[in-house]
């Protein structure tokens, strides 16, 4: 088995990652329902699953750190694991660095939890719903 990446940017990546598992008979919907559960659950805001057919550019500007392209997810024998996962080099990390300021500043002594009223708030989206890539916008 094996694809072809063309990542014509120089800001989306891709993981291609093959390991053995101990579990036997493992299928490649198993691995994406397990995806799913953590991208619906303790990692949302930080893991996507993507079932559409997408290329490099549409990753640009993703708010989570890691996409599972889950149409590439495969199984090879009884035990290898091939999992195909996109990333903006810059923008994920960057809201994480967004999260952690949002968790410091959450757990310091009298720091509001309410908006700043800083404008620079309106650049640290860091809801997965919000689709726009505010840092673009004049």
């Amino acid at each position: 088995n094996g694809i072809a990446l063309r990542v014509p940017t120089p800001n989306v990546s891709v993981v291609d990652l093959v390991v053995n598992v101990a579990k036997k008979g493992i299928t490649a919907e198993d691995v994406n329902a397990a995806f799913r559960k953590a991208a619906d659950g303790p990692l949302d805001g930080v893991l996507a699953v993507c079932d559409e057919p997408l290329v490099s550019v549409d990753f640009r500007c993703s708010d989570v750190s890691s996409t599972i392209d889950s149409s590439l997810t495969m199984v090879m024998g009884d035990d290898m694991l091939k999992v195909v996962a996109w990333y903006d080099n810059e923008w994920g990390y960057s809201q994480r660095v967004v999260d952690l300021a949002h968790l410091v500043a959450a757990k310091w002594p009298g720091a509001s939890t309410e908006g700043s009223g800083d404008p620079l708030e309106d650049f640290c989206k860091t809801s997965p719903a919000d689709k726009e890539c505010k840092v673009y916008e004049a």
